[in-house]
Formats: C-alpha cells, structure tokens, sequence
C-alpha cells in the first residue's frame, strides 16, 4: 500500500509540474504572439507543447521516484535508470525537430511575406522542405546512435564493427547506390533550382504541378487529380519541361482545318474581337496565319498568350470553339468537306461511262 501511495505521489507531482511549466510556456508563447502578430515564431514554438512535457515529466518522475524511495525503483535501479534515458533522449530528439522545424518554417514566412517574386519563393519553398527532412533524419540517426550507445553490449559489438568499417562502408555503397544517388539528386534539385514545388512540368508526356519532393521522390498532381511519384534521379538524367521556369507566361497555338473557302482575313478580325472580351488573354501577343494547305483543304493557326498554362488552356479551348462557331454560323463552306461523289461533267462534255454501265454524267 505505501509503494503504491509513493508512485501515485510520484506521478501526479511530476504531471502536475510538467503541466504547470508547459502551461506557463503556452501562456508566454500566446502573448509574445499577441504582441507581434507579424512574427509566426511563436504560433509555431506552440508545436513543442507535447514534447516538452514529455521531457519535463520524465525528468522530474524520474528524481521523484528516488527522492521518494519507491521500493521497486531501488531494487532495479539501473533498469529504472535505463527506460528514463532511452525516454529523455526520445523525447529530447521530438523536441529538438519540433524546434528545428518552427524556426525555419518561421524564416521562411518571414521571407515569403517580404519578396513579391512567387518564382523564388517556391524555390525557398522546396529548400526549407528538404533542409527539414534532413535534419528530422539527422536528428532521429543521432537520438538512436546515443541510445544505443547506454547498452554494454551494443558498445562492445560497436567498437567490433569500427574494425571492419571499410569493408561494411564498400558493401553498403553497392547496396544503397540507387538510395544514395536519389539522395544526392534531392540535394541537387533543391539548391540548383532545377524544379521548385508548385511548378508546372512535362514528364512522360502528363503534366502537371509539382506538389512535393523529399530526399528520394517527387510527386506530381496532374490536371486530373491524379498524383504521380518519380524518383528525384529522374529529374537530373532525363529531360523535362518545366514551364515556370523563367516566368509562366506561356505562349499557346489552336489549330482548325478549313477549307480553300475560308475568309481568312475575316476569321481573323473576328478572333481579334473575341480576344478582347477574353477573361484569360493576357494581351501579350496574337496571331491567325495559314500554316498549311493540301488539296482538300487550308491548316488556320491561331495564336495566343496567357498569363500561365491554366488560362492558357481555357483560352485556347474558348478561341476553338468561337471560331468553330463563327464558321458554322457565318461561313458554313468554310467548313472541311469529305468529297465522296466525282464532279459532274460539264455541259457539251462527252458522256463517260461508268465501269458497272450506264451514264456518269445527267
């Protein structure tokens, strides 16, 4: 009954004290917030409430339950002492990336709100994303090494394998070569802005924006909602377009197949007029030239610009469809014709006949 008394005494003084200081925290956090409302450090250190509990509540558990003298905590003491530290350095690593991550996702807000270039700040974007990754990684590698370490016999069969390191290094090269050059490739792409996240890009024919990458792939949200995953490696081997590089103003052509007929100078007045009352024309440039022609017909361009490849799509879907509307309402032989039927002979012309008889001509 009194080892039980002393443990609940021990675990509710330590919550209790882990709740008081991180309460305190939160309340500070929230005013430092109040005063600064620009600054979004401190909305972001609110993260840390849990880990930091946790590390506070292991802390002070642990000296309450030797200041206490529970029975059972003397009589396995280094059993005791051992789950503490393997809890300290877990929580100690949560802590340290929740912290890590508030202060640069804090920078970069900071810089976002400040530079009106999108261009460059999807490229910190994707930067500040991997740096994260890295030290999240960084950070767990560390926290398990140094747990790992307060077991004699993991220390024993460390210091065995330091021996033998070049051979275990050779063997791990070969082994996580892909792994390694995907690795290095993320640290390509996000420091020699080759892709930046919330770019538009052509990969395998599908295109689409980039919506995020990590140290081995990237993945890319197509017009249709579908999301494909590529492995950074692919972005450093094989060619690509990415359309907001260098700005995304993009320059689109539309394509109709009319016949000798067609009014060309007409047509193009009238796209001119259409462009006008278009929402999406940036009013960069515009075009309507013959591009082609054949025996059955004249190949009309029509050419526009947009302000990015979405608009540029719908303006390019709303110029094919007016022109193909104008031509039907105003200009129907302007219209491609199939020709399935010979031409009749003109008059006085000798009749012809047909193969399976009769006349060709009347």
């Amino acid at each position: 009954m009194e080892n039980s008394l002393l443990l609940m005494i021990a675990l509710g003084g330590s919550a209790l004290a882990a709740y008081a200081v991180v309460r305190a925290a939160d309340l500070a956090t929230r005013r430092a917030d109040a005063r600064r409302p620009g600054t979004p450090l401190w909305a972001l250190l609110r993260r840390c409430r849990t880990p930091l509990f946790v590390v506070l509540f292991t802390a002070l558990f642990g000296w309450a339950v030797h200041a206490t003298g529970w029975t059972p905590a003397r009589d396995h003491a280094g059993l005791v002492d051992r789950i503490r530290v393997l809890c300290l350095i877990g929580s100690g690593a949560w802590l340290t990336v929740r912290f890590a991550s508030a202060l640069v996702e804090s920078s970069y807000a900071r810089y976002a709100g400040r530079t009106h270039d999108r261009a460059r700040v999807r490229r910190v974007r994707t930067q500040v994303t991997l740096i994260t990754r890295v030290v999240s990684v960084g950070v767990g590698v560390i926290a398990c090494a140094v747990a790992l370490v307060t077991f004699p016999s993991f220390r024993a069969l460390g210091t065995s394998l330091l021996a033998s390191a070049g051979i275990i290094g050779i063997v791990a090269g070969v082994a996580a070569q892909s792994t390694l050059g995907n690795l290095f490739a993320g640290f390509q792409i996000a420091f020699g802005d080759m892709v930046r996240i919330g770019d538009t890009v052509v990969v395998d024919g599908e295109w689409g924006l980039v919506e995020e990458i990590t140290l081995t792939f990237l993945t890319v949200r197509t017009w249709d909602e579908r999301r494909v995953t590529l492995p950074v490696s692919y972005f450093t081997s094989r060619p690509f377009e990415n359309w907001s590089r260098g700005g995304a103003e993009m320059t689109g052509t539309v394509f109709l197949h009319c016949d000798h007929a067609t009014p060309v100078p007409l047509l193009r007045d009238h796209l001119r007029g259409f462009l006008d009352d278009c929402p999406g024309w940036d009013r960069r440039g515009w075009d309507l030239s013959v591009t082609d022609t054949s025996p059955t017909g004249i190949t009309v361009r029509a050419l526009v610009t947009a302000k990015d490849p979405d608009e540029l799509w719908t303006v390019r879907c709303a110029v094919r469809e007016e022109l193909v509307r104008w031509l039907t309402e105003e200009h129907p032989a302007a219209l491609p014709k199939v020709v399935t039927a010979p031409p009749p002979n003109p008059p006085g012309a000798p009749v012809v006949p047909r193969p399976g008889g009769g006349p060709s001509g009347g």
